[in-house]
């Protein structure tokens, strides 16, 4: 019978398939990067998605967020992207965590359940916690790194953390698990150069903070402001979700990594 995922199984078959609709996925991040990831992995067949990030939509998240519209801003980005994914497939297993996950509370959650993770989140402090808890269960994981300031979707490549260049986030990535003697990081990376944004007062948070009440984290906490916009982050987080579709699928039933 035919359903939403007939036509990716005409790609994949009825067994690889199977595999998308078993695996569990955690999602850190629910933004430019991790919204269009989400959607992707929903629309491949993927029926068990817990999603992680403490944000509201924010009026400026409209240019680049699937799911900031202005019908949206200022609820839970989590709660958003949950009626998102059910819309796609009501009959999908949703856990949404409204949480910033850090060293501090990241053992609260159990990474040993997910079959992938995706790391989209933009705090290295958050990323190094993840790929290490990760990395100690042999749990698959892919990171995006830095998506902000650039112009060139097609300037992202899927690579080891030690073969990026250009990228500052892949920079301090590489310098901090080397020391943690984490020998191999499967990213997306861009090899465009960042761009520097305006210096345009009126649009600009720092002046003219529109942050939805109850925010935690402000964006005028940040040392810059970036710039990005409708095609950039989206390619991103596509990409990591090609990549994690297609791990899946072609899986042999052992651990990889």
């Amino acid at each position: 019978m035919l359903n939403q995922f007939s036509r990716t199984q005409l790609l994949f078959g009825k067994e690889k398939m199977e595999k998308l609709y078993n695996a569990k996925v955690a999602v850190f991040g629910v933004g430019g990067v991790g919204g269009h990831c989400i959607d992707a992995l929903a629309r491949a067949g993927i029926a068990h998605i817990d999603i992680f990030d403490d944000d509201k939509i924010c009026i400026t998240n409209v240019n680049r967020q699937l799911i900031a519209t202005k019908k949206t801003v200022g609820r839970y980005k989590v709660d958003v992207m949950k009626e998102h994914i059910l819309s796609i497939n009501p009959k999908a297993t949703v856990n949404a965590y409204n949480m910033f996950y850090m060293p501090n509370n990241s053992n609260e959650i159990d990474l040993s359940v997910y079959d992938y993770i995706v790391d989209s989140i933009d705090t290295v402090t958050g990323k190094i916690e993840l790929v290490m808890r990760a990395k100690e269960l042999g749990v698959p994981i892919i990171c995006s790194m830095g998506a902000a300031n650039k112009l060139d979707p097609t300037a992202f490549v899927v690579t080891d953390i030690y073969k990026t260049s250009v990228c500052p986030l892949a920079k301090v990535m590489r310098k901090e698990l080397r020391v943690r003697g984490v020998d191999k990081l499967k990213v997306v990376y861009s090899k465009e150069e960042a761009m520097k944004p305006f210096e345009d007062d009126e649009s600009s948070c720092e002046y003219n903070c529109v942050c939805p009440s109850g925010t935690t984290r402000k964006c005028t906490d940040r040392r810059q402001i970036p710039a990005s916009n409708s095609f950039v982050p989206p390619t991103c987080g596509l990409i990591l979700a090609g990549e994690v579709i297609k791990d899946i699928a072609n899986r042999n039933g052992v651990a990889y990594a």
